[in-house]
C-alpha cells in the first residue's frame, strides 16, 4: 500500500473510521474512498457488490458496524446480529470477489469468553461462554473473524482481523441509548454539573474493569498493521493497563470539576468481570505501543467538547 492506493474506508464516519481517514490523510495518502449509509447501505449486498465493482479499491478498512453499550445490546438483540452479519458479510464478499489485495477487519475485546484468562492472549477466542448481555453482537463478530480466515485458507484472500479494547476519543457518540461505558459517564456526570445535582447514580457495582485506548493509537497501529500484517490469527491492540469503572467515574468527576456524589446501582448489571488485552504480539512484531494516557487524553477530550454542541 502506498500513497497513491486506492483505499476504502467503511464506516468513515464514526469514531473509528473517521480516526483512520485522520491518519492517513495525516500521512499522504490521497486515494480515499467512503459513503455515508444514505449514500451506500451496507447491509444491501447488490448495492455493496456494485459499489465495489464500480470503484474498485485496493484496500479496505472495515470499520463500519452496530455498536452500542450494555443498554442498546440488550434492547436491540436482532438488530446487533442481523445488521452485523450483513454489513460484514457483504463488504468480505465483495473484496474477495472484487479481489481487493487486503482488507482489515475490526473485532473487540467483548468477542472473548466472560471468564477469559488474563490478560487475554487472542488462542482465547471461542474457548468459552460469551458474556450475556452482548453476545449477539459478539456472535455476529466472530462470524466475521472465521469468515476472512475462511477465505484467507480457501482462496490466500489477505483478509486481517484486529481486536482492540474500548477505544475513545473524537468524533465519538454520546447517545445514552446506544453509547459505550465511557462516553456514557461524561454526559452523565457532565448534566449532574450542569444540574447541580447532589447524587448521581450509574449502572452496575463500579468494580468491573475496562481497558481504554486513544482512537489516535489505534488509528497508528491500524495503518502498521495493514502495512506489516498478514497472519490467519487475529491481533490485539490495547493499552495494557485497565480501571475499574468507579475508578474511571472518580477521574471523569474529577475532570468535569463535578462536586456531587456518585454511587451505583447494584441491581443493573455489570457486563464481563474483566477484558484486559495481551498485546505482546503487537509490541513484538509491529513494535507499537500507544503515546497518549487515559488522564491525558480524556482531558484533551473533554476540553474539545466543551468548546462545541456535543449532543443534543
Amino acid at each position: 500500500m502506498n500513497v497513491l492506493s486506492k483505499i476504502y474506508i467503511a464506516g468513515h464516519t464514526g469514531l473509528v473510521g473517521s480516526a483512520i481517514v485522520r491518519k492517513l490523510e495525516m500521512r499522504g495518502y490521497k486515494n480515499l474512498i467512503h459513503k455515508t449509509s444514505a449514500e451506500l447501505d451496507l447491509r444491501n449486498q447488490q448495492a455493496v457488490n456494485d459499489f465495489f465493482d464500480q470503484q474498485k479499491p485496493e484496500y479496505v478498512f472495515l470499520a463500519a458496524a452496530k455498536v452500542g453499550g450494555i443498554l442498546a445490546n440488550l434492547t436491540y438483540k436482532s438488530a446487533f446480529i442481523y445488521d452485523n452479519l450483513q454489513i460484514q458479510t457483504n463488504v468480505i464478499y465483495a473484496a474477495h470477489f472484487c479481489g481487493v489485495k487486503k482488507l482489515l477487519f475490526l473485532g473487540s475485546s467483548c468477542l472473548y469468553p466472560r471468564l477469559a484468562p488474563q490478560p487475554i492472549r487472542e488462542t482465547e477466542l471461542l474457548t468459552g461462554a460469551l458474556e450475556p448481555s452482548n453476545e449477539f453482537y459478539a456472535i455476529a463478530k466472530i462470524s466475521g473473524i472465521k469468515l476472512c480466515q475462511a477465505y484467507k485458507m480457501d482462496y490466500g484472500s489477505n483478509f486481517i482481523t484486529v481486536m482492540p479494547p474500548n477505544v475513545y476519543g473524537p468524533n465519538d457518540h454520546y447517545d445514552l441509548e446506544n453509547c459505550h461505558v465511557l462516553p456514557a459517564l461524561i454526559r452523565k456526570i457532565h448534566e449532574a454539573k450542569k444540574l447541580n445535582s447532589p447524587t448521581l447514580y450509574l449502572w452496575g457495582s463500579g468494580k468491573p474493569k475496562r481497558e481504554f485506548l486513544h482512537v489516535d493509537d489505534l488509528s497508528e497501529a491500524l495503518l502498521t498493521l495493514m502495512l506489516q500484517y498478514d497472519e490467519l490469527s487475529p491481533i490485539n491492540i490495547g493499552a495494557s493497563a485497565d480501571i475499574s469503572i468507579r475508578q474511571l467515574a472518580k477521574l471523569i468527576k474529577e475532570i468535569i470539576g463535578y462536586r456531587g456524589q456518585i454511587k451505583f446501582d447494584v441491581t443493573k448489571p455489570d457486563g464481563t468481570p474483566r477484558k484486559l488485552l495481551d498485546s505482546s504480539k503487537a509490541i513484538q512484531l509491529i513494535n507499537w505501543k500507544p503515546t497518549i494516557s487515559l488522564e491525558n487524553g480524556m482531558r484533551e477530550l473533554y476540553g474539545s467538547l466543551e468548546e462545541e454542541e456535543w449532543y443534543e
